[in-house]
């Protein structure tokens, strides 16, 4: 936009913030629209390994993009940092997979504890929150310690992004191997990490990666980012969400999992087909942007708003996780 000789334009219009927190979970919302809630206490049932989550997520527009306990899997929490295979504990919920015996009900659903908020601030139109949590196995040892943060930062183009960072560390005094499903002999199974579950409307809906590439091969494929772009009920408006890596990761490059059918989800996956060898005092961190936008994209608007969010993880303040 271009403005006259000797004039400014005018500022853009401010984001309006706001938050509420009634000890257990704390809902966001621009422009006066409720647009995330992060349950940080759960309560929910041993067999589907409490933890905290992000649900209701919705767009700006309003619009509900995440799932929370749907009939098939009901460990499945909206947004949530899940780990099926930590040693031979299940952070993620539900049965977990045994090489040759397939899925199995043990007694190994761990709980991930909030102990204490550190943060919860609005800064210049940025909510941020940080917590300290206990992963606890099923018959009560301690395995880890973990400081976690998030943002809420408004962006342009109908979206906001959620900034994830988490530092696990061991405290169980032994070595501890992280994997999945796939490291087990499951093939193209390796979920664990950051995970998604879509609505019900967004099955059969459509994946993107960088480079133009589509659909579920995408699945076990190393790329800085994903996308998923599904339709609403009722509405019939489109929304697209989009995670992206963290440009300054020490680690690789994260494999993805990601389905369209019977159902939608999406996560970098950074155990999906290697063992990591989390050793006793070690830390391990993690940090990822989540992009939620009202309506559809194309691979020119998925990627655009994959580079903006790699932007604002690039130019995000050091968060508290970690320290």
């Amino acid at each position: 936009m271009s403005t006259a000789p000797g004039t400014t334009a005018a500022p853009a219009p401010a984001h309006q913030l706001g938050w509420t927190d009634n000890g257990a979970a704390v809902e966001i919302s621009l422009d006066g629209v409720p647009v995330l809630t992060y349950t940080y206490a759960a309560d929910d049932p041993q067999a589907e390994s409490p933890r905290p989550y992000f649900h209701p997520v919705r767009t700006r527009g309003g619009d509900l993009v995440s799932a929370y306990r749907p009939h098939d899997h009901v460990w499945h929490k909206g947004i949530a940092w899940s780990l099926p295979h930590l040693g031979p504990d299940n952070f993620w919920g539900g049965p977990s997979y045994r090489r040759g015996q397939d899925y199995q009900w043990l007694p190994n659903n761990g709980a991930m504890r909030h102990r204490e908020t550190t943060t919860a601030t609005d800064d210049d139109g940025t909510f941020n929150f940080a917590h300290r949590l206990q992963w606890m196995t099923q018959q009560g040892s301690l395995v880890v310690e973990e400081d976690r943060s998030f943002q809420v930062v408004p962006g342009a183009d109908a979206s906001y992004t959620l900034v994830f960072d988490t530092a696990m560390t061991n405290v169980s005094g032994e070595d501890i191997h992280i994997g999945s499903p796939t490291t087990e002999g499951r093939e193209n199974a390796g979920y664990g990490g950051l995970f998604w579950r879509g609505p019900r409307s967004f099955a059969g809906g459509t994946i993107m990666g960088p480079g133009g590439a589509t659909g579920e091969e995408l699945r076990g494929q190393r790329a800085p980012w994903l996308s998923f772009v599904g339709q609403h009920d009722e509405t019939c408006r489109y929304s697209t969400l989009v995670m992206v890596d963290d440009p300054g990761s020490v680690h690789p490059e994260p494999e993805w999992f990601a389905r369209s059918e019977p159902f939608a989800c999406m996560g970098p996956a950074p155990f999906f087909s290697k063992e990591v060898l989390f050793q006793a005092g070690a830390t391990l961190r993690f940090r990822y942007g989540v992009v939620v936008a009202d309506g559809a994209s194309d691979q020119d608007r998925a990627e655009a708003l994959a580079t903006a969010a790699r932007g604002i993880l690039v130019a995000a303040p050091a968060s508290p996780a970690g320290t």
